[in-house]
């Protein structure tokens, strides 16, 4: 749900490291310890691997051995700021087919991780941007309703998204209670669109702030 999933989206450079949310069951927490042990992680900062702190919404941090994955960070957590529980999460997953390795990758929905991404942290915007940009080269032929009203609550390009707006502009109500300020815009003032994404940016950055911490991969207890 992290760097990794926009590389498959075609959005990110090659990443290190490997960020998953996972179901927080006992069974299933059982079955990532033993994938830990077979990949020879240790958990390499606060919090311990205890189910009361991922259930609290901090991630814990292994750093992985086993030669196939060395040195490689896993951050694991079962709960993201700002997004729904893992049920709804998982019922709106990509799911990519790699029939040469005989593994299936389950994705975060593009929708979920570019919530995901909206953190304190100054590199995951940039990463937003190329997300949903790649996502409109991907389906600008022919979009449906719902991928535009993506576009218009998550696109933070000034020209794209004015691009994306003109074009639909019987779809901006679709939006208004997110970017109320599409409706009462210029839409031909780029400036003015640039202006707002930067306070739009600002604002989420302050909310991130008094929620909780620098991200949804906050170590602090």
């Amino acid at each position: 749900m992290g760097g990794q999933a926009c590389v498959f989206y075609g959005a990110a450079e090659f990443s290190r490291d490997c960020d998953i949310v996972i179901l927080s069951e006992e069974a299933n927490l059982n079955r990532l310890a033993s994938a830990l042990v077979e990949l020879q992680a240790d958990c390499i900062a606060i919090p311990e691997f205890k189910p009361e702190y991922l259930a609290r919404g901090h991630a814990v941090h292994f750093r992985c051995q086993h030669p196939d994955a060395k040195n490689i960070r896993l951050d694991v957590m079962t709960k993201l700021r700002g997004c729904d529980e893992f049920e709804q999460l998982w019922l709106r997953r990509t799911s990519i087919d790699d029939p040469n390795a005989g593994v299936v990758y389950e994705l975060l929905s593009i929708e979920d991780l570019a919530k995901a991404k909206k953190t304190q942290r100054d590199k995951d915007w940039p990463m937003i941007r190329r997300l949903v940009e790649a996502h409109h080269r991907q389906f600008s032929f022919e979009p449906t309703p719902v991928i535009i009203r993506f576009w218009l609550r998550e696109l933070i390009t000034p020209e794209l998204l004015q691009q994306v707006a003109l074009e639909n502009r019987e779809l901006l109500p679709l939006v208004a209670d997110f970017r109320p300020w599409l409706m009462n815009i210029d839409l031909n003032d780029v400036e003015a669109i640039e202006r707002e994404l930067e306070s739009e940016k600002e604002k989420e950055r302050f909310w991130m702030l008094l929620t909780g911490g620098l991200s949804s991969r906050s170590s602090t207890i």
